[in-house]
């Protein structure tokens, strides 16, 4: 008599991902938590099995011009690329950590092909219509989310550039909307521009804003 299958152990939504689930993976991560300025870039990435490209890491240990190498490489070989965007509103109206998985979601609907499931760089998932695992560091060892987070990186810091040109009070072209010293000082002196996100405690300080909580986790 054959034995009773075995039903499987239910899974939390999301956080459960089968491995033996055919089909393509795409990895996903994302740039601009941290800065008082601009939208927060999430990128996803299917990479093709039989194409090799040399040299995919976590983007922050690459320099910039290898980031801009492998930017346009990634671009070029792998099967599809997305990029979603949260805007500054958002980020102050959701929080950054809302408008992050926000910016992941769009990443990953965006993709020209349906991947089967999904990693994703971190200990948070946005709600998606497949599988998926939050994976920390995952942008160090998991090629995909690596040549995401480039994808994500230079992305946002081509928009910096042309936050640069509009408002070159600030240093955007430096310091990319981080709260550096220099960062701050311009803000002292200038106030703030409508790249600035004011749910963030330095501008809403330099605002004299009281209304927002502090949530640039």
């Amino acid at each position: 008599m054959p034995e009773p299958r075995r039903r499987r152990p239910s899974l939390p939504e999301q956080l459960g991902l089968c491995w033996d689930v055919p089909g393509l993976m795409a990895g996903v991560d994302e740039a601009g938590r941290g800065p008082l300025a601009g939208p927060v870039i999430a990128a996803a990435v299917i990479l093709d099995d039989a194409v090799c490209i040399r040299g995919l890491a976590d983007s922050k240990v690459l320099s910039p011009a290898t980031r801009e190498r492998l930017y346009d490489e990634i671009r070029a070989k792998a099967l599809c690329c997305s990029v979603g965007e949260a805007s500054v509103e958002e980020i102050d109206r959701l929080n950054i950590l809302q408008a992050t998985l926000l910016a992941m979601r769009r990443a990953v609907d965006g993709l020209r092909l349906v991947p089967a499931r999904v990693l994703i760089d971190g200990n948070r998932l946005p709600v998606l219509r497949m599988p998926a695992q939050a994976i920390v560091g995952g942008d160090a060892f998991v090629q995909a989310i690596s040549a995401a987070s480039i994808i994500a990186k230079v992305h946002r810091d081509r928009l910096c550039l042309q936050l640069d040109a509009l408002h070159p009070h600030y240093g955007f072209a430096e310091h990319k909307g981080y709260p550096t010293r220099d960062h701050l000082a311009a803000l002292r002196t200038h106030g703030a521009c409508v790249a600035h996100r004011r749910s963030f405690r330095p501008v809403r300080e330099v605002l004299g804003l009281s209304a927002f909580e502090d949530d640039t986790t």
